[in-house]
């Protein structure tokens, strides 16, 4: 290592730890030692401290013991004369400055100083888990944390667009000079301004939707992505608090992630880069700093200057060994996952279809291969250069494909698709499904040269290319006339009906398989999903006819075929050949499994679960009955923790009786912790989920000769603890009152 970055990286962690140091004492003098400390929504406390120490800091006075570790790990500066090894000097000096950055940050929440005002600040567990099955299936392969600004607007804008392309999640840090990236991109009109600059007012969203999160205009703010990454190793990896070794290398193996610093570097940045490089980051700077090759801390190089923005990004990835694919297809703008959370503001907008401003539909079908003519892409009806400028038209886009493999199946899966397909267009903005889609086209991919039929050109492109093994031909007709639109949509409801009522008549006991999903064991190593036809996955994302697909897609894939085999308990839901399965595919962690219980050997869960089911104790002791809560409900609920908290005892591969991270639609299904009485057993959960789940859970309730359940089931406006919550129930008559008590 060079004896200058090690210099700096030590003096750095000196500067960071006293400045911490001097924050601490100053606010335990303010504010006593008995004062919480913590960060929002998260179940890890301060989460470096939590990882690498074994620490559950909750009030400043704990925060002590942050401190004095960190200062243990400073050192005096490599000599200049008497040759000392000092690459542990400045690899400590890392650990020191990330100690430091975070106890800092989060007294800065405590004052209320974070986050500053067009800046994100810390990262909530929720996101972490709502952005996981993302990491996992490889649509985000790996986050830039970029520190400092570009030299001008024009190389932050190519530097941007080179990693979205490559769906890279970046993270905006600190200041070149006093600018920042995050105001060149601004200025270019890549980000939004402010939350009125965006389709739903939510700034946070429209970041994260980008694939560019600014995370604060400080170096400092670098902690907010690295404690982020650490709990990926709490979260999906299973290990516990204080197996700092077993984190780190976690993060080396298993999370893609590298600094770009653009501009000057001074201490404290070499500092912090010494703390990202402990994690497994690389740093690849575009400025004449001296280069560290291969030590054996990260996979490949430790620090790497490149000069030439023009192939910065591809040294990044290089560097760090991400694994990403950017396929050229012959559209006039780019395309990738990174644009899918793109939105297109009115003032922005050239054109629209669908919504409430004109009839829109996608419809897909399959057909023999003689009668689809690949690569035929039709266009019936004006072109959208003949729309007014910002008015709307009507748009139906109707596929067909053809394969050897192909099944009637598998149309509603690829036609879902079309939302995804779409919005990887940049300047290009879907919403919705069948004949309630809503598009539009921004004035900057028009001008680009993006025309309707370019639509055509990227459907038959991404769907060869995701469905190799499904999908041979691909034909597209893309409508705007309206009478021929009404034609079409007359044909496609009656189809849409069948398929709806062809999925919800399928049972566990019609079919002798039932699919795996490993995609989340790149994370939770130890984590196997069973999905059934009345059992989605617990993200959401995948059911059985989805892990069909993906079977029939990849044979290789994370969806395998699981044989039922011979049935042990058809209550409890527990066959031979799921137990075998389970047990060698879990690493023989899992001796068996019941799909239908929540109090014997339920499933495992990793932490990209959509929602956590737990019991509620009562005075008593009895317990009758379950919670249910989203991950998008960031308040308390009756068992006394939120969900980023209750989440920490659930993932990472256990499990755990009584506790079962599930996929929101399964709340609906007929095999509902049916061992235990299913449905009924539902005590509450938040009311956006009950909301949502409105004409499904009183369908299901009406099945179940439970007339009124829905209005017996509590929510966050009538009841937050037991305390309140038991008597409302015994006051609306709820039915697991009466049930056996589940312990």
């Amino acid at each position: 290592m060079s004896k200058i970055v090690a210099a700096a990286a030590v003096r750095g962690s000196h500067g960071i730890v006293a400045e911490a140091e001097e924050k601490l004492s100053a606010a335990i003098e303010k504010h006593g030692e008995g004062q919480a400390l913590e960060f929002p929504e998260t179940a890890f406390f301060l989460p470096m401290a939590h990882a690498l120490l074994g620490l559950e800091v909750k009030t400043l006075g704990e925060a002590r013991e942050i401190v004095e570790t960190a200062k243990g790990l400073l050192s005096e500066e490599p000599s200049e004369k008497l040759w000392l090894p000092y690459l542990p000097a400045a690899l400590d000096a890392g650990i020191a400055t990330l100690l430091g950055e975070e106890l800092i940050k989060a007294i800065a929440y405590l004052e209320g100083e974070e986050p500053l005002e067009g800046w994100h600040g810390f990262i909530s567990d929720t996101i972490l888990r709502t952005l996981g099955i993302q990491l996992v299936d490889g649509r985000l392969p790996g986050f830039a944390a970029v520190v400092g600004a570009a030299p001008d607007t024009e190389t932050a804008v190519h530097v941007i667009r080179e990693l979205q392309k490559r769906n890279i999640l970046t993270f905006l840090i600190g200041n070149h000079k006093g600018e920042t990236m995050r105001d060149q991109l601004i200025e270019a009109g890549v980000l939004p301004k402010d939350a009125s600059e965006t389709e739903d007012g939510d700034l946070k969203k429209a970041w994260w939707g980008q694939y560019i999160v600014p995370l604060g205009p400080d170096t400092e703010s670098i902690i907010y992505a690295l404690n982020w990454a650490i709990r990926g190793a709490l979260t999906f990896g299973g290990h516990k608090k204080g197996e700092w070794k077993q984190c780190l290398d976690y993060t080396r193996a298993r999370i893609f992630a590298f600094g770009l610093g653009l501009g000057d570097i001074d201490d404290l940045k070499y500092a912090s880069g010494a703390g990202a490089i402990n994690m497994g980051f690389p740093v690849i700077c575009d400025t004449e700093i001296p280069e560290i090759r291969p030590s054996g801390v990260c996979t490949y190089e430790e620090l790497v200057r490149e000069l030439d923005h023009q192939r910065i990004v591809e040294t990044c990835v290089e560097v760090r060994g991400v694994k990403v694919t950017v396929t050229k297809i012959d559209i006039p703008v780019p395309v990738a996952a990174a644009f899918e959370g793109e939105t297109v503001r009115r003032d922005d907008m050239h054109v629209q279809f669908g919504g409430k401003y004109s009839a829109a539909f996608e419809f897909l079908r399959m057909r023999p291969m003689e009668e689809v003519e690949d690569g035929k892409i039709e266009v019936v009806g004006p072109d959208c250069d003949s729309a007014e400028v910002g008015g709307a038209m009507p748009l139906g886009m109707v596929i067909k494909v053809a394969g050897r493999k192909m099944q009637e199946d598998f149309e509603p899966i690829l036609e879902r698709q079309v939302h995804t397909i779409v919005n990887h267009a940049m300047g290009v903005f879907h919403m919705g499904q069948r004949d309630m889609s809503w598009v539009r086209i921004s004035k900057d991919a028009f001008k680009s040269g993006l025309r309707l039929r370019h639509f055509g050109e990227l459907l038959r492109a991404e769907y060869l290319q995701k469905f190799p093994a499904l999908v041979d031909k691909v034909q597209v007709r893309i409508l705007t006339d309206e009478s021929e639109i009404e034609k079409v949509l007359a044909e496609a409801r009656p189809v849409w009906d069948a398929r709806d009522a062809r999925v919800a008549g399928m049972t566990d006991e019609s079919v002798d398989i039932f699919y795996s999903c490993t995609l989340c064991q790149s994370y939770a190593p130890n984590h196997v999903c069973v999905i059934s036809p009345e059992r989605l996955g617990l993200c959401g994302a995948y059911n059985w006819l989805d892990g069909r697909a993906a079977y029939e897609i990849n044979p290789a894939g994370a969806n395998q075929p699981v044989p039922k085999g011979k049935v042990i308990d058809d209550v409890k839901g527990q066959w031979e050949g799921v137990n075998e399965f389970v047990y060698q595919t879990s690493n023989k962690s899992v001796e068996r499994f019941n799909a239908y219980s929540l109090m014997e050997d339920p499933m495992t869960s990793c932490g990209c679960f959509e929602c956590i089911m737990a019991i509620l104790p009562e005075p008593t002791g009895e317990v009758h009955g379950v919670m249910i809560v989203n991950r998008e409900y960031p308040g308390m609920t009756p068992c006394g923790m939120a969900f980023t908290t209750l989440a920490g005892t659930v993932g990472g591969g256990m499990q755990t009786p009584g506790f079962l991270g599930i996929g929101r639609l399964y709340t609906v299904s007929r095999k509902f912790i049916s061992a235990e009485g299913g449905l009924p057993r539902v005590l509450w959960m938040p009311k956006e989920l009950k909301e949502a789940l409105a004409d499904r859970i009183k369908a299901r309730a009406e099945e179940m000769g439970l007339d009124g359940l829905y209005d017996k089931i509590a929510d966050e406006t009538v009841a937050t603890t037991m305390e309140e919550l038991m008597p409302w129930l015994e006051e609306h008559e709820h039915p697991a009152l009466k049930m056996p008590s589940l312990m």
